[in-house]
């Protein structure tokens, strides 16, 4: 299993992605967690920014193809997409979350 990290400037464009991953079966679950403060150096410049961070659950095969999805929909240049491998969790989840995505 992969947790992958995006952050996006809304929850409008959260929910959208979300939607997206779910229906193409690219994520099993999407969490989003708003009112998260980014500070970050971008193009030279230090920004400060509320975003919303989604927290999404794939499998490894998957992961290329939920990058492409989520660049396609993202409103930013540089996407925040990082994939974390999940060496622990609940073996039931786990199962869960690979059924899901078939």
């Amino acid at each position: 299993m992969i947790l992958v990290m995006i952050t996006v400037d809304s929850m409008e464009n959260a929910e959208k992605i979300a939607e997206t991953l779910l229906e193409e079966k690219l994520a099993a679950c999407v969490n989003m967690i708003p009112n998260v403060k980014s500070i970050y150096v971008w193009q030279g410049e230090k920004k400060i920014d509320t975003e919303i961070l989604m927290f999404a659950k794939t499998e490894k095969d998957k992961f290329p193809s939920l990058v492409k999805r989520v660049k396609e929909m993202h409103p930013y240049e540089l996407p925040e997409i990082v994939g974390i491998p999940v060496s622990y969790g609940l073996p039931e989840y786990i199962e869960w979350v690979k059924k899901s995505l078939v």
